[in-house]
């Protein structure tokens, strides 16, 4: 059976802008930057998690046509295309300021939930990304289910 997840993907339009935003604005490390010919296989990962890569993978030949790369990319840059990562951190606040002076476009403000405080962002293609920062356990199940279970 499945025990992990390795690896997943975000739509982008060019890598070198991704680089700048994923690694440059959002703090990521580069794990592969590979010239496989056809296409550059270029993925980060949150420093020194190496059981996730994300690859910053170009809407386009060879994976997909150029006619499906255009609704892809449509897609993507209207926000369309749904939620496309989510990360933790230890102090949303200190992030949502450090993300906000830093130019990254805030969508959904820090807000407190139940399962902790998150807010939203998009990368300069259209991906929606969100950042939260964990409740403690028995808040991650809500006040009824936190309740029923004391």
């Amino acid at each position: 059976m499945l025990s992990s997840i390795n690896i997943s993907h975000v739509f982008v339009f060019d890598q070198q802008k991704a680089l700048d935003f994923y690694v440059g604005k959002l703090g990521l490390e580069v794990s592969n930057d590979l010239d496989l010919g056809a296409m550059r296989w270029l993925t980060v990962r949150v420093p020194g998690d190496p059981s996730r890569d994300i690859l910053l993978e170009v809407a386009g030949p060879p994976g997909m046509d150029q006619k499906s790369a255009e609704q892809v990319r449509e897609l993507v840059s209207k926000g369309a295309s749904g939620f496309a990562v989510g990360f933790t951190t230890d102090d949303a606040k200190k992030t949502y300021e450090t993300l906000k002076a830093k130019g990254v476009e805030i969508v959904d403000e820090l807000t407190e939930r139940d399962y902790g405080t998150d807010f939203g962002l998009r990368d300069p293609f259209g991906n929606q990304l969100r950042i939260v920062q964990l409740a403690t356990t028995s808040h991650q199940l809500g006040p009824k289910t936190a309740a029923k279970r004391q």
